[in-house]
């Protein structure tokens, strides 16, 4: 994935978490139970706060190509979709069973995390073994 795409991916969907942000603050307050108003800003948050992985993974990625940025981005991607979106449409429907998708996007995000860690240690050793020649 281009660090253009992933930037601008990460854009948007940090335009749309500001704005569910908005609808849960304004437009739900009065609409849905206290417990699943809160459900739904979990899903906010981690929106957020994955956006801002995105925005980090693609900068990093402009600077110097790799799968692993690539493979991270799209799992926050997922994540976000996975994760946040079961818990908007959850706390929106009450359908309960969606629940059980909420897991999945945790463990994207996880996966994420983690391809974004090993990615950083082999960049830094490749950069650490070109200085011993």
């Amino acid at each position: 994935m281009s660090a253009r795409l992933i930037l601008i991916l990460a854009a948007l969907m940090g335009a749309l978490a500001v704005m569910l942000g908005a609808f849960a603050a304004h437009g739900l307050r009065d609409q849905l139970s206290p417990r699943l108003l809160e459900v739904f800003r979990t899903g906010v948050d981690y929106q957020f706060w994955h956006v801002l992985a995105l925005l980090a993974v693609g900068l990093l990625q402009q600077h110097q190509r790799r799968l692993g940025f690539s493979i991270s981005a799209g799992a926050f991607l997922l994540g976000i979709l996975l994760f946040s979106g079961s818990l908007f449409v959850l706390a929106l429907s009450g359908v309960h069973w969606l629940g059980a998708i909420t897991p999945l996007g945790g463990t994207a995000f996880i996966i994420g995390w983690l391809c974004l860690a090993v990615t950083l240690v082999k960049q830094g050793k490749e950069h650490a073994d070109s200085g011993k020649r």
